[in-house]
């Protein structure tokens, strides 16, 4: 009995022309695959999503340059798997044979460890590549990225795994061609389903496929056979890499463009993957408040309401008070004018540093305090008529007038616009102060 060996190892591309969804790197006109073309490799991290061809496209980019392919996983792999393979590439650059190092989730490396490869890379010893399916500019140092380049793989769209399983059902030395197996339309469509773009997925399940049909008279495979296959349709989620990332962006996009259909479809996906609701629900308030603000006050009580209704009723029930939360968000009248006053307060409040607090606005509980003038020329502005202290400043002398909160002509904020305006006017002619619009 042979060594058992997957089907979807078996079934790797062996030449650039078999890479599918990948033409932006590997297309015959490419700079990627000119410069392998011309024997010129160097070190780069591939960032994809699982099962787009990251190791197969390190493995060929050996192959094409005549290179040692050495493999480890950051995964299972410590510090003395890593010495190992710098002293067999140290070996083969004595013999003038160049060595690829693949390191498979390259981001699971700790920064000391990711480290270590710098002065390798640097002085040659190795060929460094590096398979992610984070993104770099996270979860790498900048040290290791400075050294790279970074290329993006594309998930396999459903005629890419298509191609993939035919391939894989009509090779009879590598796949499944010996066992003839047939699959109807509706069969393929199941399979591409389920494989959710990840190749190495679609090639499992036909897989497990074959070995059920190997024992039947018929080769006929049906939705049924996919689905008895596959299990549970799992979705893929990953609740802290990129794709959970681009869904939560998604929702929050669709909200703030007043699209609850949108909104409610990626909602319902990240619910449907897996999304703890709590960090839902968070991001939701979070929502409520940069993209909403004063423009519908409700809003705000409304995240937070569902919030504790989730939190009160539990899952799946709770999810539906989440559900209408962002319903309604997304069809609220929309304002940031908060949050962009919010940034430019914050900004000069970095930049003016220990600017001092006018003597007028100082509190002076103490004799001292008072004669140090600390709360002179203070006005009560409900002493004042219309109880606005007009002309009054509030800012450091160093810093001048300044105006951040412009509303906008949405929601409640018409009223607050019209209002600000008032008093804004108000507050010009009689303090002659000159603003600096933010």
């Amino acid at each position: 009995m042979g060594i058992y060996q997957p089907l979807a190892d078996r079934c790797r591309p062996i030449s650039f022309d078999q890479v599918v969804g990948q033409q932006h790197l590997v297309g015959e006109e490419r700079g990627f695959r000119l410069s392998l073309d011309q024997g010129s490799v160097y070190s780069m991290i591939l960032w994809g999503p699982p099962g787009s061809g990251k190791t197969t496209l390190a493995r060929l980019i050996a192959n094409c340059v005549d290179a040692e392919f050495i493999a480890i996983s950051a995964v299972t792999s410590g510090i003395k798997d890593i010495r190992s393979a710098i002293e067999t590439a140290r070996a083969q650059k004595a013999s003038g044979r160049s060595t690829i190092l693949f390191v498979d989730e390259v981001h699971r490396f700790n920064k000391s460890q990711q480290d270590g490869f710098l002065p390798h890379i640097e002085d040659g010893t190795i060929v460094f590549i590096g398979a992610t399916t984070e993104n770099p500019s996270f979860e790498l140092n900048n040290a290791l990225l400075s050294r790279v380049r970074v290329h993006l793989l594309n998930a396999l769209d459903d005629e890419a795994i298509k191609s993939v399983v035919r391939r894989a059902l009509s090779d009879t030395e590598r796949g499944v061609g010996n066992l003839k197996l047939t699959l109807s339309a509706d069969a393929l469509d199941a399979l591409v389903k389920q494989a959710d773009g990840d190749a190495r997925r679609a090639l499992n399940i036909l897989e497990v496929v074959a070995s059920l049909k190997s024992d039947e008279e018929s080769r006929e495979v049906d939705g049924n056979n996919i689905a008895t296959a596959a299990g549970e349709l799992l979705v893929r989620f990953d609740k802290r890499g990129d794709l959970f990332y681009e869904q939560i962006s998604a929702l929050h996009k669709a909200v703030r463009g007043s699209n609850p259909d949108g909104a409610l479809y990626w909602f319902a996906r990240m619910v449907e993957g897996g999304a703890d609701p709590h960090y839902l629900a968070r991001r939701l308030v979070r929502m409520a408040v940069e993209d909403i603000g004063n423009a519908d006050l409700r809003a705000l009580r409304l995240a937070l309401d569902g919030w504790e209704t989730y939190d009160r009723l539990g899952s799946p029930e709770g999810e539906l008070a989440l559900a209408q939360v962002v319903a309604y968000l997304a069809v609220a009248p929309k304002s940031n004018a908060v949050y962009r006053a919010f940034g430019s307060a914050m900004q000069d409040a970095r930049e003016s540093g220990a600017a001092a607090v006018p003597e007028h606005l100082r509190n002076a509980p103490t004799r001292l305090m008072k004669s140090m003038g600390y709360g002179k020329g203070y006005r009560y502005a409900h002493d004042e008529e219309g109880g606005f202290s007009s002309g009054q400043t509030y800012f450091p002398e160093s810093l001048g007038e300044r105006c951040y909160y412009h509303p906008v002509q949405r929601g409640l904020e018409i009223k607050i616009g019209q209002r600000l305006s008032e008093l804004r006017a108000v507050d010009q002619k009689k303090g002659s102060k000159k603003v600096n619009n933010q």
